[in-house]
């Protein structure tokens, strides 16, 4: 199975993998998804210790078996419910699957639980851009960069949407600069090129 590109810089784990265009798949109540299949009632047992080794372990072996990485980060989050990088990464397993209403609900809970972090608002943004709910990512990818303002996975995914989706091309210009100023070779290139269009 080809996989996507992923970055590893979160708490010991993956903090983005690059989105395709769009999905049919339309979230429903992708914001607020509730509990999800947790159940936290109060006297849940937590062992952190345990969590981050199941953790530490998924990130090891994602590459070369993202299978047994899903269901070491599931006992992770079985360990230790309030495991944030758990949820997000486990997320980042899902959305590659296409499984978006699940992914949702795990960045969801990263957000909470990791609420200086802009990883799970990207990867939410993400996720919402691909189900197609265009004006739901932006906010996303907003919040994302409300928490770390020159975070480049945001600045780069609100670009591409807004190339994709219109905006405001003073706006644009601001973001590709910052991109092609930032990002790795692949994506310089790319920023460079459309700052060549928007002159055209």
């Amino acid at each position: 199975m080809k996989r996507s590109r992923t970055s590893w810089r979160i708490s010991h784990g993956w903090i983005l993998v690059t989105a395709s265009a769009a999905s049919a798949l339309m979230l429903q109540a992708c914001r607020s998804p509730g509990p999800g299949p947790y159940s936290d009632t109060g006297d849940t047992l937590r062992d952190p210790t345990r969590a981050a080794a199941l953790h530490a372990h998924a990130s090891s072996v994602v590459e070369r078996d993202p299978e047994l990485a899903e269901r070491l980060l599931r006992q992770a989050l079985d360990a230790d419910l309030y495991h944030g990088a758990a949820h997000n990464n486990l997320g980042l397993l899902l959305l590659e699957q296409g499984r978006l209403y699940e992914a949702a609900s795990e960045f969801e809970w990263a957000r909470k639980l990791m609420p200086g972090h802009p990883g799970p608002r990207t990867n939410l943004a993400m996720t919402l851009e691909r189900a197609g709910r265009i004006d739901d990512a932006f906010e996303a990818y907003d919040n994302a960069l409300a928490a770390w303002e020159m975070y480049l996975p945001a600045v780069k995914g609100k670009a591409r949407l807004m190339l994709a989706h219109g905006g405001d091309e003073e706006q644009v210009r601001v973001l590709l600069d910052l991109v092609a100023l930032r990002g790795d070779p692949e994506w310089r290139r790319w920023a460079r090129s459309k700052l060549i269009s928007l002159d055209q």
